[in-house]
C-alpha cells in the first residue's frame, strides 16, 4: 500500500521540484558585484590593490546581458565568436564578452582570440547617418583576432562602455536624444556595474549630467585624453544603441525598456518631486520664452490670457536657468503645462510629471520636426500633447514673402535648399499669436490638468 502511494505521489513531487531547479539555475547566473569603486590590480602579484574589496562576476550572466545588445544574425555571431556589432541607420555599437584591452592613448580596443585578425572602426555616437557631424567624433579602432594585446596598466572587474560626448555641444536636445537616452538603453541592464569611457571629453557635459551619469555607473568616468594608459576589462561595449527621437521602444534591443521607465529613472536621479500632475495643487504653466529667433512677439498678452484662464504662469527666458539641468528639471517638474515655440528647449518635456500637457507652437515650415522631435515622443512619455498650428497671418514670414500663396508659405519643404530653408524657417521666423485662437488650446490644456 505504501509503495502505491509513493508511486502515485512521485509525478507530483517531480513537478513541485522543477521550480526549485529553475530557481537554482537562475540564482547561479546572477551577477554579484560587491565593489563599487574603480578596481586597480597589482600586476605583479595579480592581487587587488585593496584586499578588503572583492568582485565576483558570473561571466555566464555577463554573457547573457551583453547578448541582449545584439539580435538575429549578430547575436549568433556574438555567441560563436564573443564579438559582434549592431548597425542601423542611426546608430552602431559593438559588443564583446572577451577580455579586452583599451589603450586610451590611441583609443584602440584589442580583443584577443584564435580567429583571424580583423579591424573595425567606429565613431561612437548615435547619429551615424550624419556624416558631417561624425567628423567631430574621434574614431575607435577595434582589433579582434589572433593578435598580441598590450600590457595592462589597470585591470577592472566590470565591462567598459565607450562613447563620445561630441556632437552638437551644449544643445540639450542632442545631448539627451543622442547621448543620455542611448546611454540609458545600453547600460541600464548592468545595474551601474560598468565603467564609462567618454571620448571627446567635455567637462561641461559631465558636470551638467553628473547625477544621471553617476546613476548609470558606480565608477569614476575615464577621460582618455587625460589618462593615456592601457585598461583591461572582462568585456566591453563601444558605441550606444539608439531607438528613436526622445523615445525608447520596448521591442527593440535590449528589449523591455520603455520611455516611462526612463522618466522614472530621471525622477530618481534628479530628485524630482512630482510623478503625476494631480500632485500639483494649482495648475501652473511654464512658458519658455525665446529672445532671438522664433520669438512670441505678443508674449505679454499670451501670459495675461493664461492668467485669465486661472493658470499660475512662470516665464523662463534666461539661458543660464535653462542650461542648469538640476535646477530647471525641478522647475518644470512642478508645472502642469509646458508651452513653447519649436526648439531644443522643448526637450525638457521629459521632466514633466505624468498627465501633464505639452503645448508646442508649430511654426510654418517646421511641421515635420515639431511632430517627430517633440510631439510624437510626448505621447510615449505619458504626457498630453497639444499642437497649436499657426496661420500665415501669425508668422513674420508673411510680411517677408507678401502673400499666403507664396511657395515659401504653401510648400516650405520644396521652396528652398535645406540650409537656406533652415535660415528662413528656424532663424528668420517669429510669431504673433492669435489670442482668441490660442485661448481654445489653453482652455483644453486646463481641462486636462484640473482635478
Amino acid at each position: 500500500m505504501e509503495k502505491k502511494v509513493v508511486s502515485r505521489l512521485a509525478p507530483w513531487i517531480f513537478l513541485l521540484a522543477i521550480p526549485l531547479f529553475y530557481y537554482e539555475i537562475m540564482w547561479s547566473n546572477t551577477i554579484q558585484l560587491q565593489q563599487r569603486n574603480l578596481l586597480n590590480f597589482d600586476h605583479k602579484s595579480f592581487q587587488y590593490a585593496d584586499p578588503n574589496k572583492t568582485v565576483q562576476v558570473s561571466f555566464n550572466s555577463l554573457d547573457f546581458l551583453l547578448s541582449r545588445l545584439v539580435q538575429g544574425e549578430d547575436q549568433s555571431n556574438f555567441r560563436a565568436t564573443g564579438f559582434s556589432c549592431d548597425a542601423h541607420t542611426n546608430s552602431k555599437h559593438c559588443v564583446t564578452t572577451r577580455p579586452s584591452q583599451i589603450d586610451t592613448a590611441t583609443m584602440t580596443v584589442s580583443i584577443p582570440s584564435d580567429d583571424p585578425v580583423q579591424e573595425t572602426w567606429l565613431r561612437p555616437y548615435a547619429r551615424q547617418e550624419d556624416e558631417i557631424l561624425l567628423r567631430k567624433v574621434t574614431p575607435v579602432k577595434i582589433v579582434h583576432g589572433n593578435t598580441t594585446p598590450p600590457v595592462c596598466d589597470h585591470i577592472h572587474g566590470v565591462p567598459a562602455v565607450v562613447f563620445s560626448s561630441s556632437g552638437f555641444a551644449g544643445n540639450v536636445f542632442h545631448e539627451i536624444n543622442e547621448i543620455i537616452i542611448p546611454l540609458f538603453i545600453t547600460t541600464r541592464l548592468f545595474n551601474s556595474s560598468v565603467l564609462l569611457i567618454i571620448e571627446d571629453y567635455r567637462p561641461s557635459f559631465v558636470e551638467k549630467y553628473r547625477k544621471i551619469l553617476s546613476r548609470l555607473s558606480s565608477y569614476p568616468i575615464l577621460n582618455p585624453t587625460a589618462d593615456r594608459s592601457v585598461h583591461c576589462f572582462p568585456a566591453a561595449v563601444v558605441g550606444l544603441k539608439f531607438h528613436g527621437h526622445l523615445s525608447i521602444n520596448a521591442n527593440e534591443i535590449p528589449k523591455g525598456l520603455t520611455t516611462p521607465i526612463f522618466r522614472q529613472f530621471l525622477r530618481e536621479s534628479l530628485d524630482l518631486k512630482y510623478s503625476h500632475v494631480s500632485q500639483i495643487e494649482r495648475p501652473t504653466v511654464m512658458l519658455l520664452s525665446r529672445t532671438t529667433t522664433r520669438r512670441i512677439i505678443n508674449e505679454e498678452q499670451v501670459v495675461a490670457m493664461m492668467e485669465d484662464l486661472g493658470f499660475r504662469v512662470v516665464v523662463v527666458a534666461r539661458a543660464k536657468t535653462v542650461s542648469n539641468i538640476h535646477l530647471f528639471s525641478r522647475m518644470i517638474n512642478s508645472c502642469s503645462v509646458f508651452v513653447g515655440a519649436h526648439g531644443a528647449g522643448l526637450t525638457n518635456e521629459v521632466f514633466l510629471p505624468d498627465g501633464a500637457v505639452m503645448v508646442q507652437v508649430d511654426l510654418i515650415g517646421l511641421e515635420w520636426a515639431a511632430a517627430n522631435y517633440y510631439g510624437d515622443p510626448a505621447r510615449g512619455m505619458g504626457v498630453h500633447y497639444l499642437r497649436y498650428k499657426i496661420e500665415p497671418e501669425e508668422s513674420s514670414l508673411l510680411k517677408i514673402f507678401g502673400s499666403r500663396s507664396h511657395k515659401a508659405i504653401t510648400n516650405p519643404r520644396g521652396a528652398f535648399p535645406i540650409q537656406i530653408g533652415r535660415e528662413v524657417y528656424l532663424n528668420g521666423q517669429n510669431v504673433n499669436i492669435s489670442i482668441d485662437k490660442f485661448r481654445h488650446t489653453m482652455a483644453m490644456a486646463m481641462s486636462l490638468v484640473q482635478h
